[in-house]
């Protein structure tokens, strides 16, 4: 089934790529955001050391302050931004855009990382040529980022708003947290999310064919097995459930290792003041 992508946070996104317009439009957007920010930080920067009356000082600082201004605006923030919003950037927020894993999961601080990296050569050092002719000859529109971080941009469709929240039985709870739950194909996560939403509009026996089915399938993702007697109804809610929060908590982690990593990068080594202190 190709009708999308379900991720933890309830987000549909659609399985196709996006299209060339709408990456081009996002990447102008995001190139103007950054050239914005280090003509403003050079700027700055050129302001404070026209003040030095050390001139050789003056220009060793500048040069320094210049590559550390384009490494912070050109790998550093970007990779930053795409792994604490899973994917997205002002641009792509603007054109409805999200960067996702190849097998549709969100992208982690080496995707990003690894997209920024050769961003830095296809798309400022060939004025991106390189990254136009890549992503044309690609069937699903990647950039050499793209190919090698194991990454491609879709279209966010919104947010899903489900009628019939996900409940998990008390019974399970515990089988849930110890179970080993694989991938689920996209397909039949989002099937069974949409059944269990129109599940009180449907006919008794239309509703048990389906969870059954569902169910039957689901079981060759989950092990061990539900306890001996469980609803197939109840079975779909605790395993979604748990996808769930566990993807939610893998989130988490990783937001927090970026804030982490970023602020290490600002931190002075030890048994050096700061000076704003």
């Amino acid at each position: 089934m190709t009708d999308g992508i379900l991720i933890g946070e309830g987000v549909l996104l659609d399985a196709r790529p996006a299209s060339f317009a709408s990456r081009s439009a996002g990447a102008l957007i995001d190139v103007a955001v950054t050239i914005g920010g280090l003509v403003l930080a050079i700027w700055v920067v050129t302001g404070i050391l026209v003040w030095q009356s050390d001139v050789a000082a003056a220009s060793q600082w500048g040069r320094a302050a210049v590559i550390a201004i384009v490494v912070l605006l050109l790998v550093v923030l970007p990779t930053t931004v795409e792994t604490l919003t899973r994917g997205r950037s002002l641009g792509k927020l603007a054109t409805g855009l999200r960067v996702v894993r190849d097998d549709g999961g969100p992208v982690r601080v080496r995707h990003a990382l690894v997209r920024s990296l050769v961003g830095v050569f296809e798309i400022w050092l060939t004025a991106g040529s390189v990254a136009v002719i890549t992503s044309l000859a690609n069937a699903r529109g990647k950039r050499l980022g793209d190919l090698l971080a194991g990454t491609y941009a879709v279209r966010v469709r919104g947010a899903r708003s489900w009628e019939q929240p996900l409940v998990m039985s008390p019974a399970l709870a515990t089988w849930a947290r110890s179970a080993d739950i694989r991938r689920l194909p996209d397909g039949l996560a989002l099937r069974a999310r949409q059944v269990l939403d129109r599940a009180p509009r449907l006919a008794p026996a239309s509703r048990a064919r389906l969870t059954d089915e569902l169910a039957a399938q689901m079981e060759a993702y989950v092990a061990p097995g539900p306890p001996s007697g469980t609803p197939a109804e109840s079975f779909l809610h605790a395993v979604l459930h748990e996808r769930r929060d566990r993807e939610l908590a893998r989130g988490r982690q990783e937001q927090e290792r970026a804030v982490a990593q970023a602020a290490s990068l600002h931190r002075l080594p030890y048994g050096v003041p700061d000076p704003r202190n």
